[in-house]
């Protein structure tokens, strides 16, 4: 039976203590921290989805303060910022391209989704934590305007 994601950041971190890898001790330890915040927060434990909806949230949080990092002159800090996202990335599902998004917009349009409510609705969970929310938003308004 495989490992749930949780367990698997649990074991990657006891390696990484093993291997007194800092770096990815403290990314993976944090994780794991927020993910159990969020447990305490929904009173049960997450699962799969969950924990990936809590990497995704902490990958934009850190890609975003790579942002600020850098526009603020500090582009070492941006750096690990980003390396440390890139660590996060490894245990999310595959990232989707703009076209692949717009496909699944355009097969919700012909299911029958006529507004912006239904079509976000039908994509977000698709693309959760594999493509940015905004940028899906503005493909969709987009698509609707083309029918």
């Amino acid at each position: 039976m495989k490992a749930s994601l949780k367990e698997t950041l649990r074991s990657d971190l006891n390696e990484s203590r093993r291997e007194r890898d800092r770096e990815r001790t403290l990314v993976l330890s944090t994780a794991l921290a927020e993910i159990r915040n969020r447990e305490i927060e929904t009173g049960a434990d997450l699962d799969d989805e969950g924990v990936r909806a809590v990497l995704a949230r902490a990958v934009k949080q850190r890609v975003d303060a790579a942002a600020q990092m850098r526009e603020g002159g500090r582009p070492e800090l941006a750096a690990r910022e980003e390396d440390q996202a890139k660590m996060l990335r490894a245990y999310l599902r595959a990232e989707l391209d703009a076209e692949r998004v717009r496909e699944i917009v355009r097969e919700l349009i012909a299911g029958g989704a006529a507004h912006m409510g239904a079509v976000m609705s039908g994509l977000m969970p698709e693309i959760r934590g594999r493509f940015d929310g905004k940028a899906a938003s503005a493909i969709a308004r987009e698509e609707l305007a083309n029918r």
